[in-house]
């Protein structure tokens, strides 16, 4: 699942920009989860050329991550002006060997005067993209508006738009006075949010819980925390949530499953979807087989691991801390009433 995780104060510094060092970084995950499968990616940057995307396919790095310079937390590398053109032989040899781009879809900047969102403002690059590599695969990572659930419909069947469980209940009024929910993309208006929770029940292949390559390594703190379960979830520690500026992230790895089914609860009871359209296979889609499938991952086993839901008024805590308390993380949603989660065997 699409994870940002830390190592010390920073994230993704120096940015992963090697195969080396991503096949470095898999190799410190395994030593903390080795039942985690990592899918290692590259930060798109002018050294992630041909010859190194020819090098990733042989290495089985599955992704590259676009981000546009100064576009959120420590983006400073990413990408500037044309990068279309600029990167065009990095994009053709990921369309030759397969690789998946995953974009974070804003443009740098302030929101214009006519309230047009910074992810509205980079939907023409995404069909651009589209329409220049026709079979490369493209992911709109952690999609906030309607016009971006649109663009992704539009495109061609390479194109997938991933949703956050967090999306799925914020929105911009709360983003700005809550710091738990302060997050980029920023959440939107509640139409933008309404029709993120009807594409998740649409039972439409190209969106999937927010699943992308990792990117950079965890703290060793958390280690013992099972927090693996992702929706582009970003963890701070409470004492820099609690400061200014506030940084970017919301924490919900711990309650990723619980909070999309209590968002698409909640819209049910809204009458934003119909309760019929909220059904095990559209749930099981947009949770797992869309993404796996988008990913070119192998089908799950029939007798494979499942989750068991069950209300037994669990609620979520404030906080969580590592195992001697040196560090504790705020989580979304405090206090909501959530389904509790189990895994089984069949």
């Amino acid at each position: 699942m699409h994870v940002h995780l830390r190592q010390g104060e920073p994230n993704l510094q120096p940015p992963v920009t090697s195969v080396a060092a991503a096949l470095e970084y898999k190799s410190q995950l395994q030593t903390i989860d080795h039942e985690v499968t990592y899918l290692m990616s590259l930060y798109l940057h002018p050294s992630v050329t041909p010859d190194v995307i020819a090098e990733a396919a042989k290495a089985g790095i599955a992704g590259v991550k676009l981000y546009p310079q100064g576009v959120t937390t420590n983006s400073e590398s990413g990408v500037a002006g044309d990068f279309v053109e600029v990167y065009a032989p990095t994009f053709a040899a990921m369309e030759q060997h397969d690789i998946v781009l995953n974009l974070h879809g804003e443009v740098p900047g302030t929101v214009p005067t006519d309230n047009v969102s910074l992810e509205e403002l980079f939907l023409p690059t995404l069909k651009r993209l589209n329409e220049k590599f026709p079979k490369l695969r493209i992911i709109l990572e952690h999609c906030s508006t309607a016009a971006a659930v649109d663009a992704v419909r539009s495109c061609s069947p390479t194109v997938a738009g991933t949703i956050t469980a967090h999306h799925l209940y914020l929105t911009g009024d709360i983003s700005e006075v809550d710091p738990h929910a302060f997050c980029k993309p920023i959440p939107k208006t509640p139409t933008d949010r309404d029709a993120l929770l009807k594409a998740v029940c649409s039972g439409d292949p190209k969106f999937f819980l927010s699943v992308t390559s990792m990117h950079c390594i965890t703290y060793t703190s958390l280690a013992n925390v099972k927090t693996f379960s992702g929706s582009d979830s970003a963890p701070h520690p409470l004492v820099n949530k609690q400061g200014q500026p506030v940084p970017a992230g919301v924490f919900t790895q711990p309650y990723a499953t619980q909070l999309v089914l209590l968002a698409l609860e909640e819209a049910t009871e809204k009458g934003i979807v119909d309760e019929k359209e909220v059904t095990q296979e559209s749930i099981e889609g947009f949770l797992s087989l869309n993404g796996r499938r988008f990913y070119k991952l192998p089908e799950p086993s029939s007798s494979g691991s499942r989750i068991v839901v069950k209300r037994t008024g669990e609620m979520i805590p404030a906080s969580i801390r590592n195992a001697d308390g040196t560090l504790e993380v705020g989580i979304s949603k405090t206090n909501a009433t959530v389904f509790s989660l189990k895994w089984a065997s069949e």
